[in-house]
């Protein structure tokens, strides 16, 4: 099932993404997490790349393991990194056989070792290029492309920023999947300029529960998302307290989503992290209960 049918059947859904485990112990876990998360019935499941465009082979698998198990509908990452023309192209057509209809489009992170990205001989360099081959040799794809409340890290401006979000839209993209935010008046004022610059696909926030402080402030750096300074207080003062870090980091991801439920968001993406409880916790919280559950 595509994206623009999975989102115009359900009034509201929600999905997880997962990434590929470096060890055999890792990967155990991981199912073992997705099983517990498939109950809740996701809109679909989505698998990332490593970084600089690794275990590409591992995202194909993971995807095309989940849908056979589970049945439930799946979202391959795919970056230009390190990939020409045709091996994105082979990757693609890879991924179809495999029963996979959904791809996340991306231009992708440097690899190891650089500091900016620069095209392969071949290759693409930005995401709107990747969204039209897709579109033009895989028409049959689902194509989700990466949005930012608060402005990519490497865009000069908030402008420059949803100018270039514009063109993949303009591409073929049928979803904009989100990078994490912790207010959500970030999301907000970025969806009024979406509509107001005439992209009117589903706009999806992306929601990771804090339950490390250490981790979470990792994170927000790569990504440049900003924790509010009353949230970061409350964490850094029991950052010593695992359970009391938890408690309060997923007390405030329940509140992001009931707010953006009331607001009349189509969807909410989870950053699971491989793990499953605090997602868990937010879900039964806003009232969605695993199908095996009494």
């Amino acid at each position: 099932m595509r994206l623009s049918e999975i989102y115009a059947q359900r009034p509201f859904c929600f999905s997880f993404e997962v990434y590929p485990p470096k060890t055999d112990a890792a990967a155990v876990s991981m199912r073992q997490h997705v099983e517990k998360l498939v109950k809740y019935q996701p809109g679909f499941i989505s698998c990332t790349y490593g970084a600089g465009g690794t275990t590409q082979g591992q995202t194909l698998d993971i995807c095309s393991d989940i849908l056979a198990t589970y049945k439930v509908p799946v979202m391959a990452h795919l970056t230009c990194v390190g990939s020409p023309v045709p091996m994105l192209l082979e990757w693609l057509a890879q991924a179809r056989t495999r029963g996979i209809t959904n791809i996340m489009a991306l231009r992708g992170d440097p690899p190891k070792g650089h500091e900016s990205f620069t095209a392969v001989e071949g290759g693409l360099s930005y995401a709107n290029e990747l969204v039209a081959l897709i579109k033009q040799h895989e028409p049959g794809f689902g194509i989700g492309v990466g949005g930012y409340p608060e402005v990519h890290q490497e865009a000069p401006s908030a402008e420059a920023d949803l100018i270039n979000l514009k063109r993949k839209v303009d591409a073929g993209a049928d979803a904009i999947i989100n990078q994490l935010f912790y207010e959500n008046a970030d999301f907000y004022r970025f969806h009024e300029k979406c509509l107001k610059a005439g992209i009117t696909i589903p706009n999806i926030p992306g929601i990771l529960p804090i339950t490390n402080f250490a981790q979470i402030k990792r994170i927000t750096s790569l990504c440049k998302a900003r924790i509010p300074q009353g949230l970061s207080e409350e964490l850094e003062k029991h950052q010593a307290d695992p359970e009391a870090t938890a408690k309060i980091g997923i007390e405030h991801a329940i509140k992001q989503c009931e707010d953006l439920r009331e607001s009349g968001v189509p969807s909410i993406h989870f950053y699971v992290l491989n793990q499953s409880d605090a997602t868990m916790r937010v879900l039964e919280q806003l009232g969605i209960r695993a199908v095996n559950a009494a």
